[in-house]
């Protein structure tokens, strides 16, 4: 594990971005941005962030799901409800940069919170809505991601063919649409840049989903066909997909004609390559049913790590089918040192590093995921006071209690 504490000038040092967004795809796009240098301020009602409380699993009595999408944060506790502080979190949308927000379409212009009345104040703000199905015929439809898989037919494209429909074991479309705003913003600010105008970026799960499923919603929409799940093989390529070893599976891929070669080779069975059913990769895909077992027969002669070894050594594409425990144990034999300490001494929170390496503004991991209303004396005395709206909240929010700290702090006053 990487201990990474000294705080960092990142890419996107001296934005401030204000975090009106909760659960997954926002905080997921926010921690992005504050990894990336920018100042980010959490708003979270008086009931907290959802994920707070989603738990088991936890870690000294907070929820790792929360602990995994908000480090590098301020917090503050605004009542959108109350007037003084619908007050302070539209002085704080005026100072931004950025506004990100996954409420229901439409949902915080009962605030005053909404695109254009944020913009009216803040001509150059980059607001980013996140929605389950859009702002139209879709608005009040909830956005959970469970749904999306479901309504976008992922899921009719996830487990075995005879069996029944499976979701995905993370919950992709939020991660992705989280990423998407996070894009749609930074092409946003370069845009403001050149222009000095701002605008609103909107993103939604269902639209991500089918632009994610790729190959599979264009084998509809320009091949008029509709794919079906076929679990774990690729309808263009085989071998594409986990076979068995002597004593279990590896995912073994051959994507082009030389890398079959490569793996008739390795296997001790060059013949197969020069065999006219199996020699393009259009035969090979039509003749799978063919192939395959002369393949598993030729992996029957070792383990699927052995076979792991060989076949790495020969330059085959291929993988052991791990836990997560196992994902993380062969990054860290790779180098990628996957794992990082945010924060020092008891407070630290071991976290996944960010996958974006820079040769000159690295990631930052200066704070851990705050507790709730960590930093509330400081972000409402710098929004209430005129003469501070010249000044930057510092980048580090790491004077503030974390929310591990604080979940220790409360459990021991209750003891």
């Amino acid at each position: 594990m990487t201990s990474t504490t000294a705080p960092t000038r990142g890419a996107l040092d001296g934005l401030l971005v204000a975090d009106f967004s909760r659960v997954l795809a926002g905080p997921f796009a926010t921690q992005g941005l504050a990894d990336l240098g920018a100042t980010v301020v959490k708003v979270e009602s008086p009931a907290g962030d959802e994920t707070r409380s989603w738990a088991p699993p936890e870690r000294d009595g907070v929820s790792t799901y929360y602990l995994g999408i908000n480090r590098n944060k301020y917090d503050v506790v605004l009542d959108f409800r109350d007037p003084e502080d619908q007050a302070l979190a539209l002085e704080l949308a005026r100072r931004a940069d950025v506004v990100i927000e996954n409420f229901k379409p439409g949902g915080l212009r009962k605030f005053g919170l909404d695109y254009d009345a944020v913009a009216a104040v803040n001509p150059g703000v980059i607001y980013a809505s996140i929605s389950g199905f859009g702002t139209e015929g879709g608005a009040a439809l909830p956005g959970y991601d469970l749904i999306v898989q479901a309504a976008s037919g992922l899921m009719s494209l996830t487990g075995s063919p005879d069996g029944p429909a499976y979701r995905s074991g993370v919950s992709v479309f939020d991660i992705m649409t989280g990423m998407q705003a996070s894009l749609g913003i930074l092409a946003a600010l370069h845009h403001r840049s050149r222009t000095g105008e701002g605008q609103h970026v909107e993103v939604n799960l269902l639209s991500t989903a089918l632009a994610a499923m790729a190959n599979h919603s264009s084998t509809f929409v320009a091949g008029g066909s509709v794919p079906f799940r076929m679990g774990n093989a690729h309808p263009s390529l085989f071998p594409y997909e986990p076979l068995p070893a002597s004593d279990g599976e590896i995912v073994v891929v051959a994507a082009n004609d030389g890398q079959f070669v490569k793996l008739a080779e390795a296997l001790g069975r060059p013949e197969l390559a020069s065999d006219d059913r199996f020699a393009r990769t259009e035969q090979r895909n039509r003749n799978r049913e063919l192939l395959r077992p002369l393949l598993v027969e030729a992996l029957a002669e070792r383990t699927a790590a052995e076979w792991f070894e060989v076949l790495t050594a020969a330059g085959i594409a291929c993988g052991p089918i791990n836990t997560i425990d196992g994902g993380v144990a062969l990054a860290e034999r790779l180098g990628l040192d996957p794992v990082v300490s945010v924060g020092e001494g008891a407070d630290a929170v071991p976290m996944i590093r960010n996958p974006i390496r820079f040769s000159r503004t690295p990631p930052r991991y200066d704070s851990p995921p705050p507790a709730l209303g960590a930093h509330d004396a400081l972000i409402r005395a710098w929004l209430e006071e005129p003469a501070a709206a010249s000044a930057a909240l510092p980048a580090d929010a790491s004077a503030a209690p974390t929310a591990t700290a604080a979940a220790a702090a409360e459990g021991a006053s209750h003891a």
